[in-house]
This record gives structure tokens, C-alpha cells and sequence, in this order.
């Protein structure tokens, strides 16, 4: 070997264990760093008409495990998915409250009930007739809050799924722009790892949003797929299409027309679950707007009704004229069963009962449909009242077990049914969280080491050191070639 040609191996090697503690020293900075890919450098020998000619720097590669990363960005979808329902079911069974606690629906129903057998035990107190007045509007308020709660829910699930849209939009544009940016960087063989990194958190927040696949195409450029079968990205990236309502009310519907669907490019998609697009926190969102929160409306909707219907009957009290509302009327009207739909929003207590409307409560006790007070100490109509409120009907309407059941028992059946739908909801959030858990922990093992980045480093000083020490002796050997 010549001593040009050692010194041009030398060389080389300083110029390889530079960059090699380039890399050593990205990675140690970026320890910590979510979404950073542990870099290494790949070195190939390198010759010269057959003659080894030094090292060669291929460049550097990050280390990332394909098949853990994509099922652990389909774990966080399911996760997302799951902490939505998760959130609305315990919220609703929050409102409703467990028995026996003050401001529960069953507590309320259970204290209208006890201020009617106790007002019928003393008719001729006006204290005992307000204290029935007073539950009965506590019981109607709840009911009244509660729909005004839900409509909240789904006002703000669709206000949600336009900003998880706008999100998804421009994190596709960024995945985008970011595949034609390292592109370019490959082509001026530069070092595009930096870009990656960014390119694979933009496709970690997509698939918060929406579960996806992500497909390797030539130059280090990537598709993405939703697991439904959708093209977000291929070339080009898909635009979503989402119109925001603004105020949802009970009779909006995505069948109707009045609440917005997705569209992919202009092309209208199934949303929800079931959809091109479910499985994420926007699926969710959609199935808590047009699912969820109108059931738990049609539920309380269908108790509003059985308690309106309860008092309706002129058995229960003979001065009603046939037609005419009972101690609960849907805002001052009787029971219309083809306007069911939000009534437990319009539920208020008959202004014929209450003196701040223009009633009076002596009407409590001798019917509302009377004309001038009676006997004091009649206590029919009120006894009637309370034989209505504990008589076991079957509801008319409400996704319920078709059983006869009184207005309390109705009430422990919402309660019921929110307790068991919120209890399956956290299983399955427990299970996704736990398997995006451990995913993501298997993912980080491969991630940076800093003990065996150290180790790398000692490596790299010792390889420095040999490559300067040949240049030091070829440095000699010229200088001894010189002097003769």
C-alpha cells in the first residue's frame, strides 16, 4: 500500500467515526424525545480498482420495528375510541345519580312520592300541598335538565368531530408535504431521518383519530389506508368533508339531512363505527352525536311520557275534562304521543297548581279542573295521585323490558341501564388502554439505550485515536521521505 493511499484510508476512517459520533450524539440528546427513532450509521467498505480504498458512509437509518408500530397505532385508535363512550356513559349515569343520593332521579322521584302520601295524610295543610308542589317541580326540573344536558353533549360531539376533521385535514397535508420533502432530501443525498421523525408523529395523530395502515412505497415515501378501506394518502393527500351544525336539537338527525355526514374528496362516506372511518376517537364522536345521546334522550323522553300519562286520566281526578293535561303537562299542553321527541325537556309542572303562575294549591287536593276549593279534608284526589304514582304500568314507549313497572321502578331501570352500558364501556377502555400500554413499551425498547450509546462512544474515540495515529505515522514517514 502506497502512503498516499494509507493516509487516504485514514481519512476516511476519521471521516466515518465523525459521523458516527454525529449519530451517538443525536441520540443521546434525543433520549426523551417523543416519536424519535434511534439512529444508525451504515458503513460499507470502500475500493479502489479492487484495492480496499478505506471506509465508505452509506448513511444513517433509524430503527424503527414496522409491525409494533402500526398495531400500537391501532391500539391507540381503539384506546381513543373506547375514553369517548367511556366519558359519556359515566357522565350520564353521573347526572342521574345513584339511589338514595340527594338530587338522584330515583331520590326525586322517591321524595315526590313521599310529599304525596304525606299531603294526603293531612289534606287541610297548605305547607303539606307545597311541599308536593315543590318536588313535583324538582322532579320535572331535573328531567328538564338533564335533556338540556344531553342536548349539550351532542352540540358539543359535533362541534368535536369539525375540529378532529380540520385536524386530520392538515395532518394529512403536513404527512403530504413532509413525503415530498425528504424525497427531495434523498435526491440531494442528505440526511432526511429528521423528517421522518415529524412524518411519524403527523401519522400517530392521525391515527388517534382515525385507524390506519401505513404502506412503505419506493424513495422512503408512505401511503396510509384507513382499516376500513379508505385512501388517505396515495400521491396525494384525501380531503374530508365535514359541515358543522352549530346548535343541535332533538329532531336533528343525520337521516333527515339536518346534521352533517363525511365525505372523502367530495364523496360522501358512512360515518360512525361502521363506517370507512371508525374505529378512532372521530367514529366515537359520531356515534355519541347520532347514537348514544339519543338514546339516553328517547329513554328519559319515554319516562316524561309514563309520568305525564300517570295523571292524565280523569280516574285519578274526576275534574279534568277528557283532553285536558294533569298535575305534568309538556309545557302547559296534555300528552301528544307523535311529539314525543325532546319532551323530557318540555315537562313542567300544571300552572293551575302553582300560585307564582296564577294557580293555587288547594287545586292539589280538590282537582285541577275545580272551580272553587272543598272539604278540606278530602283526600281522594291526592290519594288517587299517589296510587297513580306507584301503579305498575308497562311504559308505552323506551327501549325497556316490556315489564309493568312503577314510576320509581322506571327510574332504577334508567339508572340500570346507564350503570351496565358505562361498566362495559370501561372494560373495553381498560383492555385498549392496557394493550396500548404494552405496545407502547415494546416500541420503546427500541429506543435509545444510553448505556450502550456510551459504550458506542468509547468505541468511537478508540477508533479515532488508531485512524489519527496512522495519519501521525504517514505524517513521519513524509517528513523522513523529505529530509533525504
Amino acid at each position: 500500500m502506497s502512503i498516499s493511499g494509507a493516509l487516504s484510508n485514514a481519512l476516511s476512517g476519521l471521516t466515518a467515526v465523525s459521523r458516527a459520533a454525529e449519530v451517538v450524539a443525536s441520540n443521546t440528546a434525543n433520549a426523551l424525545t417523543e416519536g424519535y427513532a434511534r439512529r444508525e450509521l451504515s458503513l460499507s467498505s470502500r475500493s479502489l480498482g479492487g484495492t480496499g480504498a478505506g471506509v465508505w458512509v452509506d448513511g444513517v437509518s433509524r430503527v424503527v420495528d414496522r409491525v409494533v408500530l402500526a398495531d400500537r397505532r391501532l391500539a391507540a385508535a381503539e384506546a381513543e375510541n373506547a375514553s369517548v363512550r367511556r366519558d359519556f356513559l359515566a357522565g350520564f349515569e353521573s347526572l342521574l345519580g345513584n339511589p338514595g343520593e340527594p338530587g338522584s332521579l330515583s331520590a326525586n322521584v322517591a321524595g315526590f312520592e313521599a310529599a304525596l302520601i304525606e299531603a294526603a295524610s293531612r289534606p287541610d295543610s297548605e305547607a303539606r300541598l307545597a311541599s308536593v308542589l315543590v318536588a313535583a317541580e324538582r322532579l320535572s326540573g331535573q328531567l328538564n335538565s338533564l335533556s338540556a344536558s344531553l342536548l349539550q353533549t351532542r352540540t358539543d360531539a359535533d362541534r368535536s368531530i369539525g375540529q378532529q376533521v380540520q385536524s386530520l385535514n392538515a395532518s394529512l397535508a403536513q404527512i403530504d408535504r413532509l413525503n415530498a420533502e425528504i424525497l427531495a432530501q434523498r435526491a440531494a443525498r442528505r440526511d432526511a431521518t429528521a423528517l421522518m421523525d415529524q412524518r411519524q408523529r403527523a401519522v400517530d395523530t392521525v391515527a388517534e383519530i382515525v385507524p390506519v395502515r401505513e404502506v412503505a412505497r419506493e424513495n422512503e415515501q408512505i401511503s396510509l389506508y384507513t382499516t376500513g378501506g379508505a385512501i388517505l394518502l396515495e400521491g396525494n393527500a384525501a380531503v374530508i368533508g365535514f359541515t358543522p351544525a352549530g346548535i343541535v336539537t332533538p329532531d336533528m338527525t343525520l337521516g333527515s339531512g339536518a346534521l352533517s355526514g363525511l365525505s372523502i374528496n367530495g364523496m360522501a362516506v358512512p360515518p360512525g363505527d361502521d363506517g370507512l372511518l371508525g374505529g378512532g376517537s372521530l367514529g366515537a364522536t359520531f356515534a355519541l352525536r347520532d347514537v348514544l345521546v339519543p338514546s339516553a334522550q328517547t329513554q328519559l323522553d319515554a319516562f316524561a311520557r309514563d309520568l305525564i300519562s300517570r295523571f292524565e286520566s280523569p280516574a285519578v281526578d274526576p275534574t279534568l275534562a277528557p283532553g285536558e293535561p294533569g298535575l305534568f303537562t309538556d309545557r302547559g299542553n296534555p300528552l301528544d304521543p307523535a311529539e314525543e321527541l325532546g319532551l323530557a325537556g318540555r315537562i313542567v309542572v300544571n300552572a293551575r297548581a302553582d300560585p307564582a303562575r296564577g294557580g293555587a294549591l288547594w287545586r292539589l287536593r280538590d282537582g285541577l279542573g275545580a272551580t272553587a276549593q272543598g272539604a278540606v279534608g278530602n283526600s281522594g284526589v291526592l290519594t288517587a295521585l299517589v296510587d297513580a304514582l306507584s301503579r305498575g304500568q308497562v311504559p308505552a314507549s323506551g327501549n325497556f323490558i316490556g315489564a309493568q313497572r312503577s314510576a320509581s321502578g322506571l327510574a332504577a331501570d334508567i339508572l340500570s341501564q346507564a350503570s351496565s352500558a358505562r361498566q362495559s364501556a370501561e372494560a373495553g377502555q381498560a383492555f385498549a388502554s392496557a394493550r396500548q400500554d404494552a405496545l407502547r413499551q415494546l416500541q420503546l425498547a427500541d429506543g435509545v439505550d444510553t448505556d450502550h450509546e456510551m459504550q458506542m462512544l468509547l468505541q468511537i474515540e478508540q477508533a479515532f485515536a488508531a485512524n489519527a495515529r496512522v495519519m501521525g505515522t504517514v505524517d513521519e514517514l513524509i517528513k523522513q521521505l523529505l529530509a533525504i
